[in-house]
């Protein structure tokens, strides 16, 4: 079915007295993402973000611009493109102005101030941000990491990480790992409990790639209280008991000796305070070979 065929009723029942919900068309040759972002932040500036938006990506052919521009002719609409072949923009341009639907070019602006400050034109290749961005794979890479080997799901993941996080239950160990992850780095993390011996792998790691994640007895006492209470439980069982607590948290610090990892106090930290010393840690063991 073509664009100007799929149409929806919407576009005839709307009221002449009552103006509608404006619809955002983003045209790119990619996904849209970076037009959409655009156009979300803008909209937010009016009515909370009030608008549709209607991301078509991966449009490369002139045909296809005419039929997606006669419908978007039918709504209280306008077209953000992300376009680098000229040709494409030009027939937008055209149909808009055929069709009377407003236009906004993103891209170009962009590419005009950076070929007279380069010197020279650009390669107009369609999608080049993604084929270049590396930094983004591996970023996507580490947080599907991360949410594999969480929780010592599965021990192979400890050999294979950059950084394993060690520690009792509730020491925040998943939400660093997933930080740590968008930083690109491949976390893993072992819950370390009296009645389980840890996994031998973390014995034979370099220093610098385990990190021991420790908290005051009292704070943890309360932070498991609220999980139990979250969860719609007893907060009398053993898992918030003092005892217990104290035991585990000597388990787990003669488990971290044993690896000779760093150990952090994360008693009323702040995720990102906590991660930016493990990143420390871990980049200058790195630099020292461990």
């Amino acid at each position: 079915m073509s664009w100007a065929k799929a149409v929806t009723k919407e576009a005839v029942l709307i009221s002449a007295d009552v103006k509608p919900r404006p619809v955002v068309y983003i045209i790119s040759d990619s996904i849209g993402e970076t037009a959409e972002l655009v156009v979300r932040a803008a909209a937010s500036q009016f009515n909370g973000g009030n608008v549709e938006i209607r991301r078509v990506p991966y449009v490369n052919d002139t045909f296809e611009i005419p039929e997606i521009v006669e419908e978007a002719s039918h709504f209280n609409s306008l077209i953000a493109y992300t376009l680098v072949l000229p040709e494409l923009r030009e027939i937008i341009t055209a149909e808009a102005k055929k069709h009377n639907v407003l236009t906004v070019d993103i891209m170009s602006p962009m590419l005009d101030a950076l070929t007279k400050l380069e010197g020279h034109q650009p390669k107009l290749e369609p999608g080049l941000v993604r084929k270049m961005d590396r930094e983004y794979f591996r970023k996507v890479e580490a947080i599907e990491f991360a949410v594999k080997y969480d929780d010592g799901k599965d021990p192979r993941g400890i050999m294979r990480a950059d950084l394993v996080v060690i520690g009792v239950s509730r020491t925040s160990k998943t939400p660093l790992c997933m930080y740590l992850a968008h930083k690109s780095i491949k976390a893993a993390n072992v819950p370390l409990v009296p009645e389980v011996a840890p996994p031998e792998e973390i014995f034979n790691l370099a220093r610098h790639k385990v990190v021991g994640l420790t908290i005051r007895p009292s704070q943890l006492n309360e932070i498991r209280r609220e999980r139990l209470k979250a969860l719609g439980l007893t907060s009398n069982a053993d898992y918030v008991s003092m005892e217990r607590i104290l035991k585990e948290l000597e388990f787990a610090e003669k488990v971290m000796k044993k690896a000779g990892c760093s150990i952090i106090d994360v008693t009323n930290k702040a995720v990102e305070e906590t991660a930016s010393r493990v990143l420390e840690i871990y980049y200058k063991g790195r630099r020292h070979g461990g």
